[in-house]
């Protein structure tokens, strides 16, 4: 994944190398042969229901031509510049597998594309996720051939006019480039790349602002101890478990509980401080475990998709042979999707139970109500921030239904179970984003906790960090103010940034 966030983030430009050039001309120089004089899907016939039609070979370029024109029907919001820029790579990996009988035309333009941070539109909205993405790919494919509009320079212009500026030639259609294009999980892919990245910084923050919370208010320590975590047999529990003690390691303020607890004799029925802490900050470890496990087995399928042909039929110039089945089906990705959904939504769930721990010095015992740093009853401190957490969150809760199952056949019956694939991909999307929100309240909160109590130089070193680095966004108030803008810089900051990069 760091390789692929590299490209996506610009750091790292795309090479395509000579062995893989070869295998896409030998591939195509294959089926141009293989195919003279035989029935071939998507070549001499026509498409999905339609294939029973054969085409003529005067029409073969104009069909190619058909059917991108004609699937460019896609609605709703533009995808993002990084969402276009992961789907063009999606796309360029699979064709590198060399099985889909293309020219290395197709491959060169969507490397020197990428290159460039010239992306065809995309919209969201158009894809069942079946016989592959084929509305929204059919946009990539109509960028490529010069026609539609693309993103450059984070404006929305005409590809005729871009690639004139860029002396850039599109794409001719010689053969079956058309379907080749549009015929794969490449969209659904993309997105999916990106809001793994996302998912990835996502538990980091989660742990971090967890552990900040563990020192606000000094918790006992015993529950993120390897001895405590290894007795359960999850990787991830393991792991998040281990990073708590790293985070916290040289910490001030979190209690051993032998030292408080079993070597002094306590004699007190009842205790001021609880003998254990609130779920939201004693099971970190089981919470965030099965997220962190989810985020990791997402990764795998992710990555098997990207280094996947996924075009249908798969061109096979090594057994000289052409194989049509359902390569081009998204179940892998709609399903890990709507898994990835859930887990984050469950993150955002964390994050606004322990900013209601927060929130409510009754539950609390350590700060003022809502943080605030004001006047009571004057002031509010945090107080209107929470109602926004807390109705993203629901707004998590409502959007984690999954997709996998809803079905819906279409296509003349043809395309009769299919993945929507691209639309879990997009809730996922969606879902990360309002977590992201959720995670910036929190934090900015614990901010406003940490400097009610002056314990600043008792929190750990790299806790220490993020409190410093995030006071540089959002500093200490006492006066009501605005908060919009400080939410939606602190935001983004998480999104730019890993904690322990920090």
């Amino acid at each position: 994944m760091s390789e692929i966030e590299r490209i996506l983030t610009g750091k790292e430009l795309i090479e395509i190398h000579e062995s893989i050039i070869e295998r896409i001309r030998k591939n195509h120089d294959f089926l141009s042969y293989f195919s003279k004089d035989k029935l071939i899907y998507g070549i001499n016939t026509g498409f999905g229901p339609m294939a029973q039609y054969r085409i003529d070979e005067k029409d073969q370029i104009d069909l190619q031509y058909n059917l991108i024109r004609s699937h460019s029907s896609g609605v709703g919001a533009v995808l993002p510049d990084m969402y276009l820029k992961a789907v063009m790579v999606a796309r360029l990996n699979s064709l590198c597998q060399a099985c889909s009988g293309i020219p290395i035309e197709v491959v060169a333009l969507l490397k020197d594309l990428i290159n460039n941070e010239i992306y065809p539109v995309i919209f969201e909205h158009g894809g069942v996720g079946a016989s592959g993405d084929l509305v929204q790919l059919a946009h990539l494919a109509l960028g490529l051939i010069g026609e539609g509009e693309v993103s450059s320079k984070n404006q929305l212009r005409p590809a005729a006019e871009v690639y004139k500026e860029y002396k850039i030639s599109p794409l001719k259609v010689t053969g079956r480039e058309g379907l080749a294009i549009m015929n794969g999980t490449s969209c659904m892919t993309g997105i999916g790349l990106v809001n793994l990245i996302h998912a990835q910084k996502l538990i980091e923050w989660s742990t971090y602002a967890s552990c900040m919370l563990n020192e606000l208010v000094n918790s006992y320590d015993d529950h993120f101890s390897n001895e405590l975590n290894q007795v359960k047999r999850h990787k991830g529990q393991r792991e998040i478990a281990e990073l708590m003690r790293n985070i916290l390691l040289d910490s001030k303020l979190t209690r051993n509980r032998q030292e408080e607890l079993y070597k002094k004799k306590v004699e007190e029925y009842v205790l001021e401080d609880k003998v254990q802490e609130y779920y939201s900050l004693r099971c970190v470890p089981q919470i965030l475990g099965p997220i962190k496990d989810t985020i990791t087995y997402a990764e795998e399928v992710l990555i098997n998709e990207l280094n996947s042909a996924n075009d249908n039929p798969v061109i096979d110039s090594i057994a000289e042979n052409v194989y049509h089945g359902g390569n081009f089906h998204g179940d892998y990705i709609s399903l890990e999707m709507d898994k990835l959904k859930i887990a984050i939504t469950k993150l955002s769930m964390l994050a606004e139970r322990q900013l209601n721990y927060l929130m409510n010095n009754k539950l609390n015992g350590k700060i003022p109500p809502f943080a605030n740093l004001g006047k009571l009853g004057l002031n509010f401190g945090m107080q209107g921030v929470q109602f926004t957490a807390t109705s993203t969150t629901a707004e998590n809760q409502v959007l984690s239904n999954p997709m996998y199952v809803h079905s819906i056949p279409n296509n003349n019956d043809n395309q009769d179970i299919v993945s929507m694939g691209t639309n879990s991909a997009l809730l996922t999307k969606k879902v990360i984003e309002n977590t992201f929100e959720v995670i910036s309240i929190e934090l900015m909160s614990i901010l406003q906790g940490i400097d009610y109590l002056e314990i600043e130089d008792k929190l750990s070193a790299k806790t220490n960090r993020v409190y410093q680095a995030l006071r540089e966004i959002f500093p200490r108030f006492e006066n009501d103010l605005p908060k919009y803008g400080d939410i939606k810089k602190v935001k983004q900051y998480l999104i730019d940034n890993k904690p322990d990069n920090i």
